[in-house]
């Protein structure tokens, strides 16, 4: 029995609702409820029917690692856990301009020079706009077929058959509708029915499946938060518009690992893979400049050395402004409430800037030693050393705690010309670090980095009240 009746769906978070109303209660938003046909399917005597038998096998049971084929493009092939796996569906988005389907342009046509069969539809741009791009990039292959299609029946009629491409690129995911379904493109439902059919057939035939996705406001995907379950892949391709630096980041993947970066560069020609990020984002870097330190960080596998830098201004407000980019504000309190109270060096009157150079954002609190040194280095206009390097996590009680991977930190802190850096002193106590010659300093509080870093300096009257509240 089939029977058809309407619900509100909030287009947000699709949650429904029985009548319209303002707000969603469930995610907060205003204005995002729209009334949608449903079609509501009560089949008969389901449970006394029979079914086929699943086949089970046990635990143990011999097992092929799932093939891959790389896309040519060793960044993005970093990210996705080593390549493509056929028959698993990729979900990529980013903010509008940020270059995801120059991206996928990109690797569509290297996985196409390599003899490997691609569709790349597009609902958002003509076969001759994408023509266009691609000669402008100076991209070409005869394996690679463009289309120009939103009808998601089309799509599977025109890939489902004796020569299905192994790659499909479907941009983006939010232009795609089914036309059994009573609703607009983009909205919950359509996006939801949409991938579930792409992703259905993508399965069945081994297809790898790109879908590019829009993104809201706050950065979260656009449409049903359902679809991030339904893929086996969710990227994020990140970045500033004043800098030509591009993180792409895997949030889900089971296929790898999801700490693992590739990090590009937009050029009039493309997107430009970067080898070494840390060179590339240590370039422009002052060395006799205050407020400004060198933090060596780990993205995944991978180890990034990026500059935090510094500035501490007077305030004569009553509550003194806190602005941080590409970092936790909340941590930044923590560490500013540390050396106040576990050192003795007053913020509470002064306003904090606090910016990660590059455009690059950090989240682990490795970072913590590095940023109370740039603190430091900024309100006494005292620049930091060099050629050193830093990194630890600041305790509440103000000790700093060791950090994991420290090897690799010291190794790529070396190879890029420091001479020492900056460690918590439970760390390399009892390691042997072969063939090293970076000078390693020791530190177990807060109250000692102070006097490590402006303790052989000249004497003026500004260190010594450095040394007296250290």
């Amino acid at each position: 029995m089939v029977k058809s009746t309407s619900q509100f769906v909030c287009q947000a978070c699709g949650a429904i609702h029985s009548k319209w109303s303002g707000k969603c209660d469930d995610c907060g938003g205003w204005n995002t409820i729209s009334e949608e046909a449903a079609v509501q399917t009560t089949p008969k005597g389901l449970t006394s029917g029979k079914g086929k038998k699943v086949e089970m096998v046990t635990l143990d049971a011999n097992t092929q690692d799932a093939a891959r084929t790389s896309t040519g493009i060793h960044e993005l092939d970093r990210v996705l856990g080593g390549g493509l796996v056929a028959g698993s569906a990729v979900l990529i988005g980013g903010d509008p301009g940020i270059g995801k389907s120059t991206l996928l342009l990109q690797a569509v046509v290297a996985i196409g020079n390599k003899g490997v069969s691609c569709s790349y539809i597009s609902g958002e741009e003509s076969v001759a706009q994408v023509s266009l791009r691609a000669k402008r990039l100076g991209l070409t292959s005869p394996k690679v077929g463009l289309a120009s299609a939103t009808s998601v029946r089309d799509i599977i009629a025109s890939i489902d058959g004796g020569d299905a491409p192994q790659v499909v690129i479907i941009d983006s995911i939010q232009t795609m509708y089914l036309d059994n379904l009573d609703a607009a493109p983009g909205t919950v439902s359509q996006v939801r029915a949409a991938s579930h059919e792409l992703i259905k057939l993508a399965k069945k035939r081994g297809i790898t499946l790109f879908l590019v996705g829009h993104v809201t406001k706050d950065g979260q995907i656009a449409g049903p938060r359902v679809l991030e379950h339904m893929v086996d892949t969710v990227l994020y391709f990140e970045g500033e518009r004043g800098h030509e630096f591009r993180i792409l980041r895997a949030v889900k993947n089971r296929f790898g690992g999801t700490d693992e970066i590739g990090v590009f560069e937009m050029g009039g020609d493309g997107l430009r893979e970067i080898a070494n990020p840390s060179a590339l984002f240590l370039s422009g870097r002052e060395g006799s400049v205050s407020g400004a330190c060198v933090f060596a960080g780990m993205e995944g596998s991978r180890p990034l050395l990026v500059e935090i830098q510094a500035l501490v201004a007077p305030s004569y407000m009553s509550s003194p402004r806190r602005a941080v980019v590409g970092w936790d504000g909340g941590r930044l309190a923590m560490v500013l409430a540390v050396l106040e109270t576990r050192c003795g060096i007053r913020f509470s009157d002064k306003e904090v800037y606090l910016s990660v150079a590059g455009g690059i954002r950090i989240s682990e609190p490795a970072a913590d030693m590095a940023v109370a040194a740039a603190l430091l280095s900024a309100l006494y206009d005292m620049p930091l050393p060099a050629s050193s390097v830093m990194f630890g996590e600041i305790g509440l009680s103000g000790e700093i705690r060791a950090v994991s991977r420290t090897e690799s930190r010291l190794r790529e802190a070396e190879k890029l010309g420091f001479s020492s850096c900056y460690i918590p002193d439970q760390t390399g106590k009892n390691s042997v670090f072969k063939g090293l010659t970076l000078a390693l300093k020791h530190v177990e509080t807060v109250s000692t980095l102070a006097r490590q870093l402006f303790g052989a300096v000249d004497k003026s009257a500004a260190q010594k009240k450095v040394g007296e509240y250290a």
